[in-house]
């Protein structure tokens, strides 16, 4: 009876030690990505808070966004500063100079005025970017000044054509939303989004992505590149 209950413990002890690794799936840094992907692909729309820091400068704001690729910032820092795409044109309004810049996108080029947290930003991420983790999978501090748990992502670049050189994300693991990104252009200059207050699927109405600029204003149009209309 005694042999009988050892042969019996040895047979479970092997079962559980094979299946183990099995229950314990390891998720790669390219994997956890498309979770996020995952996340972004099923919001309609989102609305939050925005700071935008590089070098000494820092910019503030709201930013809303509604799928698949409209999107809206209202700046308080610089005070009035307005930048809006609605999948054809992208324009930004500078108050400090009365002026507004409006750059036509056409063809695959689209894509670009979507933004690294949005569903087609994070497509072109995995496309052009090469991913691992910068600490391992486990959640981190997102800062020394904010205890906030995140994983973090570096991201680098598969070819020299692309505009930043490395991008990191910090992401919140339960619920896959990009509370920081920092992207380091081929000049060494990094710029930092900082997002906060994040709001879900509340509904954004398309209405609120149209922008009528102070008719004072000087438009300069394409400043980016030349329309190919």
């Amino acid at each position: 009876m005694q042999k009988r209950c050892c042969f019996a413990l040895m047979i479970a002890f092997s079962v559980s030690f094979l299946m183990a690794p099995a229950a314990q799936e390891i998720v790669t840094a390219d994997k956890f990505l498309a979770q996020v992907g995952d996340v972004y692909n099923s919001i309609k729309d989102y609305q939050a808070r925005l700071k935008i820091s590089s070098g000494k400068n820092d910019m503030e704001g709201t930013i809303i966004y509604r799928a698949p690729n409209l999107i809206r910032m209202d700046f308080s820092v610089p005070q009035e500063q307005v930048i809006v795409y609605n999948g054809e044109v992208l324009m930004v309004y500078l108050p400090e100079y009365r002026a507004i810049l409006r750059q036509e996108v056409a063809g695959e080029s689209k894509s670009t005025g979507a933004t690294f947290a949005s569903s087609q930003g994070l497509v072109l991420l995995r496309r052009n970017y090469l991913p691992a983790y910068q600490t391992g999978p486990d959640p981190v501090p997102l800062d020394d000044k904010n205890p906030t748990p995140v994983v973090k992502l570096v991201l680098t670049r598969r070819n020299v054509s692309e505009g930043f050189r490395e991008i990191r994300l910090s992401v919140e693991p339960q619920s896959k939303l990009i509370y920081r990104i920092e992207a380091r252009t081929v000049a060494d200059e990094l710029i930092i989004f900082n997002f906060s207050n994040i709001v879900l699927n509340q509904g954004i109405p398309e209405g609120r992505f149209a922008y009528d600029a102070p008719a004072s204003a000087n438009v300069y149009n394409n400043f980016l590149f030349k329309s190919s209309n």
